[in-house]
């Protein structure tokens, strides 16, 4: 991304556009060269201009680092703001420390420890996070490791944290032990982690088993401690190293290794169902035993526990969200039970996505199936999508995982329970699901799919949640976990998405000095009264990871207000509190381990840019706890005479549509230093806000008298966020248009004789005269009484387009369409709703049998190139007209087969495919098919026959050119019946029988009986042009029996040459002389002729067609533009697209 807006003059020099601003109407009455006359002349060196301009210069070399010093926050200020979060970390560590280890968390406002629930096991916003393991000292370990690279300060801010990470190791080990099976793996409360609590996995995971694994990182060395450089000397058993010596005594060999290691034993029960997504919850003592169902049970089978049963609801983000943690365990320690799992639960809920390429929020990890119809990017999903990303990062430069698993019976924990290995009820992961690529792959499935149908740009970006199988619009909020997703978006390489996406969570804060937990766009207030803030990290992770890219001051001063926030409205005597209400400032008494594990982390590491992480040049990550995790490399030998690199380079999912690399950082803008607030759109999401309505007096204006020195709020919100300095906004900045769609709503009036359409889930659209057909079509069964709003958009090529968005209440999503019989739209005559007839559009349909009582698999396969209509076909569809048609259509809607079928199904194949299902039912129901006494009137007739009718729809392209001639007369009309399933076809369907393939047609003149005898003539493309073809075609006297029209068969994926011509964003064959006849005359009855694609399949199934026929293709307009998601049925039967 290049943000260089200068602009290259006529004689090569270059001018900042934004320099100098001339008047608009001005401006507008200036011809180009008049504007780059203008500039030349005031640059003009005149003397006295001349020695005024290197005065200003002069000055501008003096003032230049005191305004840049204002505007990109000075390095004292910045100092200051570091240490004050390093303050904020300790007030919230000591206390927890002092007052509540070595229990989970701590009351900050109580003053006393936050224990799991035990009169209430069912409270799960406790108990699944609690599991009596000292959560809190374990995720605030990889913090204490960052700080202890803080730059050297008169407080000896690293060396203390550096202490304090090592004594919290400690204190760890002499709680639950060193992981191994002798006398020093009991602690002082049990053996590692055997506790009884039943957990959740997802967040035991995050939590536990990553804070344990990125601090084990951290005490060998694998991540970087600036002046911390243990010789770890690995060994034959990597649960031992050799010993690292402390200046506490302590001696770390891998004690957090070996205690991640039985924690994530504890957790293998989980993993055993069915779908290989882990169940949501776990006893970390006794396994699984409330869930009855698992194949775990399947040998010792258990009784019922009393009271209800566990719920096997789980979340996208719980099961999918385990690969990073797991892989490290796996490699770290040999044990590839874990990867193995992690992976298959990721692919099991990727594979579930919908077909619009949506996974959705909650999920059944027992049965399988989505619960609810939401697809989101916050709460249920959001690190689903993380992990995808994250884990090819991760794996990238490393060989594919050990596929054998020692059987490690009680290595860690001292029990001699069989090895539990979930992974045996499962095939062995493919090579793709072991690689980095194919991670890297569904994120961009899956980012494309949220670009599609979340992202919207009305007012400004943000991510809307939309149903999961249509993409339809199901609710306007956005949660604060959704936050994260502009940060991962930066690892994407997506910065611009990331910055605007970014800006709307900043205003929000800026709002509530908060992100309350739902925010609702319609009603611009906090949704459904869920206003609680429990120091989330998702809007400080990702001010942090955008800073990164972009350098931005804005981001600092971003991290500043949510510092300054947080310290007059979350602090008390023991520690900080989440807000229960960001209305109010009501305090919830709880500091969640989050706070010290993911908060503080990213509000240090956005002040401290030369941290040994920011420019660590590895592929580690940070997971979605906030732990920075890395597989280390084999360390390279100590033969100083030949150092070889063992990094291999990072594997990349290439492909033209997705960002595969990261944009350039965007240049400082002159003077104010910030891109981002000389943005055209930096008011948007200020306005989507109502941030300008704000008063100082409002119930939530910043509060100055609890501000602390000069830092308080300097505007009555018109600057956001508040602690920007009025410098860094452009004094002559200005806004892009808001992008607010044009929507108008189309209402018909009401008939009471209305038509009411039937099926089977129709009641998901409430509505008489609409009828599902597929996820992502309904019909519209009659106008009367029908509502729809229209919503004109860009599509990207500098036109418009209407796109209906609801129709009679029912939000449509962004590809979904409702289809109109033709029928019922001819009488239409409104400007806003207008029947077009396509001009450069058609569709070919053909016409194939299927006999489906014959045991040959043949269909219309004649080996003949022509197709007539014989008295005894004709003879043979009448007596059909006899059967029981009833019947034969209940049987073809149990072999479920549609009478149309893509132009790239081999007919023969799909015919046998066809034939076979057919009586595959017809035998499990037991019935009797018609043979040559059951069908009346074929009595004479010793093979019986039972013809399938299979109608190929194509789309056609016309020619444009003077050579295009009109297309036949003989067009299916308006109100032809439509095409039965079995038996005789209505003639006006399918006019032409007869059919001459021509091959390419380029070297002779086609024999006088093709345009003669042939109503279609069947060319191939290439080979010479499009006039050479028609040009071999003889001379002939038009009848119906004679060519009709020619086909063109073109291949799929063809490059553009001279003889096509674009049009319309569609290739169009280019006749650019009149026709002539192979005697050199120009033809004086003009053959039409149509293109096809499909290549050689398309040609042979046309060849065989039994009969062929033409329709033309309709549109609906609304005051002159059309309206894309609008299908025009033509009652035959098809699959309009």
């Amino acid at each position: 991304m290049d943000h260089d807006h200068r602009e290259l003059l006529s004689d090569g020099s270059r001018s900042d556009a934004n320099r100098i601003r001339t008047d608009a109407s001005a401006s507008a009455q200036m011809s180009p060269n008049n504007t780059m006359k203008f500039t030349r002349t005031v640059l003009r060196p005149i003397p006295w201009i001349r020695w005024n301009m290197l005065l200003w210069g002069l000055v501008v070399v003096i003032l230049a680092p005191c305004w840049l010093g204002v505007a990109a926050m000075s390095i004292d200020r910045v100092k200051e703001l570091r240490q004050e979060t390093v303050d904020m970390f300790y007030h919230g560590f000591d206390n927890y420390m002092d007052i509540a280890f070595p229990e989970d968390e701590l009351r900050p406002v109580s003053c006393v420890p936050l224990t799991r629930d035990a009169k209430n096991p069912r409270n799960v916003e406790l108990n699944d996070v609690l599991g009596n393991y000292s959560l809190t000292l374990i995720d605030s370990l990889s913090t204490l490791a960052i700080l202890a690279s803080a730059p050297t300060d008169e407080r000896g801010t690293g060396p203390k944290a550096l202490q304090d990470f090592q004594h919290g190791v400690a204190a760890l080990v002499e709680q639950y032990g060193d992981g191994s099976p002798g006398p020093s793996g009991v602690g002082e409360r049990g053996r590692g982690f055997d506790v009884d609590s039943k957990v959740q996995v997802f967040e035991t995971v995050i939590r536990g088993l990553g804070g344990l694994l990125s601090a084990h990182l951290f005490a060998v060395g694998a991540l970087p401690i600036t002046g911390y450089e243990p010789r770890h000397v690995e060994t034959e058993d990597p649960l031992y190293s050799q010993p690292i010596i402390w200046p506490n005594g302590f001696r770390y060999n891998g004690q957090l290794l070996r205690l991640a290691l039985d924690l994530g034993q504890r957790l293998l029960p989980a993993f055993y169902t069915k779908t290989g997504m882990p169940y949501p919850r776990v006893n970390l003592r006794h396994g699984i035993p409330f869930y009855t169902n698992s194949p775990m049970h399947e040998n010792a089978p258990i009784s019922a526990p009393e009271g209800p049963l566990e719920i096997t609801e789980t979340c996208s983000a719980g099961a999918g969200s385990l690969v990073l943690e797991f892989t490290v365990l796996s490699r770290l320690t040999g044990d590839p039970r874990f990867e193995q799992l992690a992976k298959r639960a990721f692919w099991a809920v990727w594979y579930r996505k919908s077909q619009i390429g949506l996974i959705g929020a909650g999920v059944d990890a027992e049965q399988g199936h989505w619960i609810g119809p939401y697809a989101v990017i916050g709460a249920g999903a959001d690190s689903f999508f993380e992990y995808a990303l994250k884990s090819h990062i991760l794996l990238s430069g490393h060989g594919p995982p050990n596929r054998t698993a020692p059987a490690r019976k009680g290595r860690a924990n001292g029990k001699n329970n069989d090895w539990l290995d979930p992974n045996i009820l499962f095939p062995p992961l493919s090579a793709a699901e072991d690689s980095a690529d194919s991670f890297l792959e569904a994120w961009h499935l899956a980012h494309a799919a949220i670009k599609r149908h979340l992202y919207n740009e009305k007012d400004h970006p943000h991510y809307d949640n939309v149903n999961l199988w249509t993409g339809s619009l199901v609710s306007n909020w956005v949660d604060s976990l959704g936050a994260y997703y502009s940060g991962l978006l930066v690892l994407a390489g997506e910065v611009e998405e990331a910055i605007e996406t970014n800006l709307l969570y900043t205003a929000i804060w800026t709002r509530y000095a908060a992100l309350p937990e739902r925010y609702s766009l319609r009603d611009k207030t906090v949704e459904g009264g869920l206003g609680w803030w429990p120091l989330r990290p998702e809007f400080i992770e990702s001010t942090y990871h955008i800073y990164r890219a972009t350098k931005d001051p804005w981001y600092l001063y971003v991290g500043e207000m949510v510092l300054r926030d947080i310290t007059r409205r979350c602090w008390t005597p023991c520690g900080w509190a989440g807000l229960q209400n960001v209305l109010d400032g009501e305090k919830s008494d709880r500091m969640e381990s989050f706070f010290l594990g993911e908060t503080a982390k990213y509000m240090y590491l956005l002040f401290d840019d030369k941290h040994p992480l920011n420019s660590l040049d590895a592929p580690y990550v940070f997971t979605t706890e906030g732990h920075p995790l890395i597989i280390p490399k084999a360390r390279p030998s100590d033969d100083t005479h030949r150092r070889t690199s063992s990094r291999r380079d990072l594997t990349v999912y290439h492909s033209e549509e997705y960002t595969n690399t990261c944009p350039p950082r965007p240049q400082t803008t002159p003077l104010s230093g910030s891109v981002v607030a000389a943005r055209d759109d930096i008011y948007h999401a200020a306005r989507l806000l109502d941030l300008h309505q704000l008063s100082p007096t409002s119930a939530h204006a910043i509060d100055a008298g609890q501000m602390s020195g000069q830092h308080m709020a300097r505007s009555n919100y018109t600057l956001y966020p508040w602690t920007l300095p009025v410098e860094l906004m452009p004094d002559n900045g200005t806004c892009a248009k808001l992008y607010q769609p044009e929507e108008v709503t189309l209402e018909f009036a009401s008939n009471a004789q209305q038509v009411v359409g039937g099926s089977s889930f129709n009641f998901l659209l409430g509505s008489q005269n609409l009828e599902r057909l597929s996820a992502d079509r309904i019909r519209v069964s009659s106008l009367s009484g029908l509502k729809m709003s229209m919503r004109l958009e860009d599509i990207g090529t500098g036109e418009r387009e209407w796109r209906v968005s609801k129709v009679n209440g029912v939000l449509l999503g962004k590809d979904e369409s409702i289809v109109f019989d033709r029928a019922i739209l001819g009488e239409v005559q409104d400007p806003r709703f207008t029947l077009i007839k396509d001009p450069v559009l058609v569709k070919i349909q053909q016409l194939h049998q299927i006999d489906l009582l014959d045991d040959e698999p043949t269909v219309s396969d004649d080996s003949s190139a022509t197709h007539e209509l014989q008295p005894e076909d004709t003879h043979r569809d009448e007596d059909l007209d006899e059967l029981d048609t009833g019947l034969l259509e209940d049987l073809l809607a149990k072999v479920d087969l549609p009478p149309v079928v893509s132009p790239r199904v081999s007919v023969p194949a799909f015919g046998s495919m066809v034939k076979a299902l057919f009586n595959q039912i017809a035998a499990s129901l037991d019935l009797q098919l018609p043979d040559t006494t059951s069908i009346p009137g074929l009595r004479s007739y010793p093979k019986k026959s039972l013809p399938y009718n299979l109608v190929i729809n194509q789309t056609a392209v016309t020619p444009t050119g003077l050579g295009a001639a009109p297309l036949p007369a003989h067009t299916v009309p308006t109100r032809a019946p439509r095409i039965p399933e079995f038996g005789h076809v209505p003639v006006e369907h399918f006019p032409w029988s007869t059919i001459y393939p021509a091959g390419y047609a380029c070297d002779s003149v086609l024999p006088e009986a093709a345009p003669r005898d042939h109503q279609i003539i069947l060319i191939r493309r290439g080979g010479c042009n499009f006039s050479t073809k028609l040009a071999n075609i003889p001379a002939f006297s038009p009848t119906f029996k004679s060519l009709q029209l020619v086909v063109v068969v073109s291949d799929d994926g063809v490059e553009s040459s001279s003889d096509l011509k674009e049009q319309a964003g569609l290739i169009r064959p280019l006749l650019d002389e009149v026709q002539m006849t192979p005697g050199g005359f120009a033809r004086r009855h003009p053959i039409p002729m149509v293109m096809v694609g499909g290549g050689e399949m398309a040609y042979e199934q046309l060849r065989v067609a039994k009969r062929v026929g033409l329709r033309r293709r309709w549109y609906v307009e609304s005051s002159g533009f059309k309206v894309r998601n609008i299908v025009v049925d033509e009652g035959d039967n098809s699959e309009v697209n």
